[in-house]
């Protein structure tokens, strides 16, 4: 299913595959060969989701992008099934397995490899060629840290200066959930006027698209008589 948001359409190239069931939502830009399986979510908020080449996202992935923390996904990379990809970049060749989630403002260097239900922190950067292990946390900038499921206190020391709350809600940390959610829903109120794209509108896109194709090069060729 395409959707519109805030005035932006999907684009969706010949090469690449949607499944039925999945969403592709708001300024979502596919590259080439990209496959987005049954159930995956691709949601550009106030923000971009831009997906390179070669790039299959699984059942049930969501991957969100951000005005501040754009979402985009570099060449030949794997999401796994239920991964979370939140206004994260991650760069060519990475793995992200089923499961693991990724927060804004993180970066997942090349060739990363993030295993089942691992986490890479706000605002943490992922040196290239690092592979978090089953269920461990990936924290700090400018080299993230990795952390075993056990060491909430280890992980607490670097993790509260990355500032969750104020990177992901726009909020210092303390403020209430009531607040917090009051600014969550108007947020998200920007959905009450979504429209979803019918294969009707995509044909007169592609149609509008071709004429406009077509009269750049006769301006062209009028030029050169």
């Amino acid at each position: 299913m395409l959707v519109e948001h805030r005035g932006q359409q999907p684009f969706v190239p010949e090469s690449a595959y949607v499944a039925p069931t999945a969403v592709l939502c708001g300024n979502v830009i596919l590259g080439e060969r990209v496959r987005v399986l049954h159930g995956a979510v691709l949601s550009a908020e106030d923000g971009e989701v831009r997906v390179g080449s070669d790039v299959v996202v699984m059942e049930n992935a969501l991957v969100r992008g951000r005005a501040r923390h754009p979402a985009v996904l570099g060449n030949a990379v794997l999401v796994g099934p239920h991964a979370h990809i939140n206004g994260a970049t991650v760069e060519d060749e990475v793995f992200v397995a089923t499961g693991a989630s990724l927060f804004p403002g993180a970066v997942a260097g090349a060739g990363s490899e993030l295993r089942i239900n691992s986490v890479l922190q706000v605002n943490s950067v992922l040196p290239p060629g690092t592979v978090v292990p089953i269920g461990w946390i990936a924290a700090g900038a400018p080299q993230a840290r990795l952390f075993a499921p056990g060491e909430h206190d280890e992980l607490w020391e670097v993790q509260k200066e990355l500032d969750f709350p104020g990177t992901v809600y726009g909020v210092p940390r303390g403020t209430s959930m009531r607040d917090i959610m009051a600014r969550q829903t108007d947020f998200y109120s920007a959905h009450l006027s979504d429209r979803i794209i019918d294969d009707r509108d995509r044909r007169d896109q592609d149609e509008d698209e071709d004429k406009e194709g077509k009269g750049e090069r006769g301006e062209r060729s009028e030029g050169r008589d």
